[in-house]
């Protein structure tokens, strides 16, 4: 696997069935920012109290760009990868992803751009046990119905370039926890996503793995114009970034 990734990967389509898209109520501009979150704010009652994980975020990140959001446990980090791909719904405030107001969604239309046009990856990797890395990094393509002909090729291509070409009928529990994580991140690639959100992607890493895979995270931004949105605390990541913004008791510092 080569650390300076260039894509390689020809723009696919995937011909795809599935129910058509959700309509947009922003956009999408070209120059516009690929998300933009406005007064964010997200509550959560225990008892008698209320825990205030995000209090009134503004965040703009723009297409193409790789934004770090670093910050101590319980400072906010998950909830605000969250609220950005439609996982859970804000108290107050406005999210918009490539002119979707996920924010303001029903679970179907989620559902939709969480397989489409927004990824996810894990610091816990989240494979599927008895699936091989090829069956893994295959599931976002059968849930849109893609032609086989084209999965195929695809999911060759994204193997090849996170350097496990050669591991593609292993299951997890055969691969270290680095080439866990490549099939993980080439599976949130599978179907051609706007934007990237990975929570702790080397958490649980040692630095030198770690190192790998946040240049192929870099690279591979930089390669497919994705536009990425980490949570971390890893230094490492922080110097691979474009921006870094920083969470403290649910607010920007």
């Amino acid at each position: 696997m080569s650390e300076d990734y260039r894509s390689g990967l020809a723009p696919t389509d995937l011909s795809r069935t599935a129910a058509p898209a959700p309509s947009r109520r922003d956009g999408p501009e070209p120059d516009g920012p690929m998300v933009e979150a406005v007064g964010l704010t997200r509550d959560y009652p225990t008892g008698e109290t209320v825990v205030h994980a995000l209090r009134g975020i503004d965040l703009r990140v723009a297409r193409g760009e790789l934004i770090a959001v670093r910050g101590r446990s319980g400072s906010g980090k998950t909830t605000l990868l969250n609220l950005l791909g439609g996982l859970d719904k804000p108290t107050a405030g406005r999210v918009v992803v490539d002119g979707f107001e996920v924010s303001a969604m029903s679970e179907s239309e989620l559902v939709w751009v969480r397989r489409r046009t927004v990824a996810f990856v894990f610091q816990a990797f989240g494979l599927v046990p008895f699936l091989t890395a090829t069956e893994n990094v295959e599931v976002p393509l059968r849930l849109v119905h893609a032609n086989p002909r084209e999965r195929e090729r695809r999911v060759a291509d994204l193997l090849d370039v996170v350097g496990l070409a050669d591991r593609a009928r292993h299951r997890p529990h055969e691969l270290s926890g680095g080439e866990q994580q490549r099939v993980a991140i080439a599976r949130a690639l599978a179907n051609q996503p706007s934007l990237l959100l990975a929570d702790e992607p080397t958490g649980q890493l040692d630095s030198d793995t770690g190192h790998v895979i946040m240049l192929l995270l870099r690279s591979i931004v930089r390669g497919e114009g994705i536009t990425a949105v980490v949570a971390t605390h890893d230094p490492m990541m922080l110097d691979v970034a474009d921006r870094v913004v920083e969470l403290r008791d649910g607010q920007f510092a």
